[in-house]
């Protein structure tokens, strides 16, 4: 429970739990974050190609109230990993699933011109189209809109000089791209402020109109109907929000890390008293932190700091959409060393299809140590075993209990994902450019109330 704070704006944040109400808030939102496969004997390899085509998606560099979207999909590292989420835009308002995504900063949807878009999708959602034709409140963006001045500083946005229009055209790492123009229309919200729900609420965004879909977004099994930015630039939905005095310019997250998924996501800042804050790396596309060492059992680790180091091709990525947790080298041959000496009296090591795996009889708890992520500013993330170990599978009356991290051959990159980022509440303050963070039991939210600061 956190305390109350006379001079601030409270408000109690929804959960996104299905059938749980608090307060007089109905919340009949389900956070959910990944796809179900036939089966749950997913290979750790498997589970890397997908990271790898997710970090090609990350784009290749050359006072209001609180907002919330209900989130889709269910937690398991065995499982297809996606964010997405519903959105209304247009008048009479469409509902589009569109994929939340911290590594790029645009909303876009696929419009009805569209080549390339997939029809049917494998996560049981109905795809639509947009059509900016049918909608009374939508309109083109010229070049000499601001906004697409604003872009046209991040790579965001560009100008056909032909036709005056706004356009973009995004490529990813993984050989896929959308390319297409912007309109301006209208997003329907739920604000919640100063304790009352007020629905049916609307906010003038501009967002992209894909008529190209190449590579993998053309794939059917997890599409959807675009992708939802919640990067840092003036383009995302986010700093529209805020420029316009609807949202503050925060976000945060909790996300369970049992099987049945769920958690929190709100456009706020949840507020607990166990949160500690670490600087954001400045001009950086991405949500870089400047780790600076790595302890295993309450040892750091021997560690050259120029392994963390933030440049335009390495740093430490924070990153919702990544399943597992990569590290560089050798700081990845560093900890695994220290992993396994710590344990090896007391389990047996083995290999299994190239991975470092463990077979053990008891509780992980009782046997693997306590790992802590150091970050400028003397902040630390603590993890606990189950935060950077996965379970494969059960071989007799043994558990087989495999290393998550993964290592990234020939970069120094760190990307922290949902391995590391589960049971914990995380606070995205891009206002004083920082990220936030406490263990949390994220599935206890039954017991719990929330408080949002309005900044």
């Amino acid at each position: 429970m956190a305390a109350v704070f006379p001079t601030w704006i409270l408000i109690a944040a929804l959960l996104f739990e299905a059938a749980v109400v608090m307060g007089s808030f109905p919340a009949t939102l389900k956070l959910e974050r990944k796809i179900p496969l036939a089966s749950h004997e997913l290979e750790l390899s498997q589970l890397r190609e997908r990271d790898r085509l997710r970090h090609g998606r990350l784009l290749q560099s050359s006072s209001g109230g609180v907002v919330d979207f209900p989130v889709m999909g269910t937690y398991d590292p065995f499982l297809v990993g996606l964010y997405y989420t519903k959105v209304q835009l247009g008048s009479p308002p469409r509902e589009f699933y569109v994929q939340v995504d911290t590594g790029s900063d645009v909303l876009w949807i696929g419009c009805n011109s569209c080549n390339g878009c997939p029809q049917s999708s494998g996560l049981q959602i109905q795809l639509n189209l947009y059509d900016p034709g049918s909608s009374s409140t939508a309109s083109l963006v010229s070049c000499s809109d601001q906004r697409c001045s604003a872009g046209l500083q991040s790579s965001d946005s560009g100008c056909s000089a032909q036709s005056n229009q706004c356009s973009y055209t995004f490529q990813y790492g993984d050989g896929s791209g959308t390319s297409g123009y912007y309109v301006a229309d209208l997003l329907h919200i739920n604000s919640i402020l100063e304790g009352s729900v007020i629905t049916n609420s609307t906010a003038p965004i501009m967002f992209g109109c894909s008529v190209l879909q190449t590579g993998d977004l053309t794939k059917s099994d997890r599409a959807v109907d675009g992708i939802f930015g919640f990067g840092q630039q003036s383009l995302s939905v986010i700093s529209q929000l805020s420029s316009q005095g609807i949202t503050p310019k925060v976000f945060s997250h909790c996300l369970k890390g049992s099987n049945s998924g769920g958690g929190i996501l709100v456009f706020g800042e949840i507020l607990e008293p166990n949160m500690v804050y670490t600087p954001l790396v400045p001009s950086q596309p991405h949500y870089n932190l400047d780790l600076r060492s790595i302890s295993v059992g309450g040892q750091v680790l021997s560690i050259n700091p120029s392994v963390f180091s933030t440049s335009n091709n390495q740093g430490t990525i924070v990153d919702s959409g990544t399943t597992l947790a990569y590290l560089a080298d050798e700081a990845y041959d560093a900890f695994m060393s220290a992993i396994t000496n710590s344990v090896s009296q007391t389990v047996r090591p083995i290999l299994s299809k190239g991975n470092q795996c463990y077979l053990i009889t008891s509780s992980v708890n009782d046997i693997f140590p306590q790992v802590s992520l150091n970050f400028a500013g003397g902040a630390s993330m603590t993890l606990n075993p189950q935060d950077y170990l996965v379970q494969q599978n059960s071989i007799g009356g043994s558990a087989s209990w495999c290393i998550g991290f993964q290592k990234i051959q020939g970069q120094r990159i760190t990307i922290l994902g949902d391995l590391v980022l589960k049971d914990k509440i995380f606070v995205y303050d891009l206002v004083n450019q920082r990220i936030g963070w406490t263990n949390y039991d994220c599935k206890c939210q039954n017991e719990l109330s929330y408080y949002i600061f309005i900044q």
